[in-house]
């Protein structure tokens, strides 16, 4: 199927409350990650964050029964103006073992609850995969039509089990499992046919071959030709081509690899949303603050404003 008749086939209608903060009719971009805060009082958590200079946070430990500290971090994290991008739930939606495949699933239900209570812009995990190893791992099934309708299915029975009106839930793309392009993932948002999904952006998890790499810009470009008006949730991180007989792309700090940020940047600042970047996968907090401030410096010289 054609892009534009896709395309036209699913609508996007992602909460109110996405929508892009403007200053002076300028767009802006809520950068976040980790805090390293060595506290959970939720007032504190968020003035960490805002200290470091983010505007979004990864949604802090809490149990979905705890309502008062879902209620407290909630009203804390608004008071500072600190918008929380997103839940994790990184466990195998797919695993080969069906009682754990089960116990997963309702893992991310979970998770997904928790986003829609707390006011997270989504639950996120990976669409999952039948590797019975590694519970990421590659599968020759990861990619075939069973493995498709299964996160279908999947995505379908968390949405309707939670019913969420102010969040959304996204599959985080893979290199080596559906979604792993942006055609792949519009062909999910048509099947799954909920206005409760959403797209979570991770261009790196898609680079897995040298054209890719080295057109990175083209992919950027198409991710959000394509799926813009949909995206949750933005990761932040880079990639350099570890050079040796095979093929090997290293994650690293934004700016020591090959990622197009300005282009990254600048069409994530015109989404009609407003889609959190987070920086995410490195080992200090020295090591986010250079990523922090190599995507603002970046940011600027774009001509790119950034909330907070």
């Amino acid at each position: 199927m054609g892009r534009s008749l896709l395309a036209a086939t699913v609508t996007s209608v992602l909460p109110e409350s996405f929508a892009a903060d403007s200053k002076n009719g300028e767009k802006s971009i809520r950068l976040g990650g980790p805090s390293f805060a060595k506290t959970d009082d939720p007032e504190e958590l968020a003035l960490a964050h805002r200290k470091l200079g983010y505007s979004a946070a990864y949604c802090p430990n809490i149990s979905l029964k705890d309502s008062d500290r879902i209620r407290t971090v909630a009203e804390a994290f608004a008071k500072h103006d600190v918008v929380i991008a997103e839940v994790g739930r990184w466990v195998n939606l797919l695993d080969p073992d069906g009682d754990k495949r089960k116990k997963n699933l309702e893992t991310v239900t979970d998770g997904l609850a928790l986003a829609e209570a707390v006011g997270a812009r989504c639950c996120v995990d990976i669409a999952g995969s039948f590797n019975d190893k590694i519970w990421y791992g590659p599968h020759p099934e990861n990619l075939s039509k069973d493995f498709f309708d299964a996160i279908v299915e999947n995505a379908r029975k968390m949405i309707d089990a939670v019913k969420p009106k102010r969040t959304t839930f996204s599959y985080e793309m893979m290199g080596w499992s559906i979604p792993d392009s942006p055609e792949s993932y519009l062909k999910l948002i048509q099947a799954i046919d909920r206005k409760q999904f959403s797209v979570h952006l991770d261009p790196c998890n898609i680079v897995n071959s040298p054209e890719k790499f080295y057109r990175n810009t083209d992919l950027l470009n198409d991710c959000f030709d394509k799926l813009g008006k949909w995206i949750a949730s933005c990761h932040a991180k880079d990639l350099k081509w570890e050079v040796e007989m095979n093929l090997h792309f290293r994650e690293v700090i934004p700016g020591q690899g090959a990622v197009d940020y300005k282009t990254y940047l600048r069409r994530l600042a015109k989404l009609p949303q407003q889609a959190p970047l987070m920086l995410e996968h490195l080992s200090r907090p020295e090591e986010y603050e250079q990523g922090r401030d190599y995507i603002l410096r970046t940011g600027r010289e774009a001509g790119v404003a950034f909330a907070g």
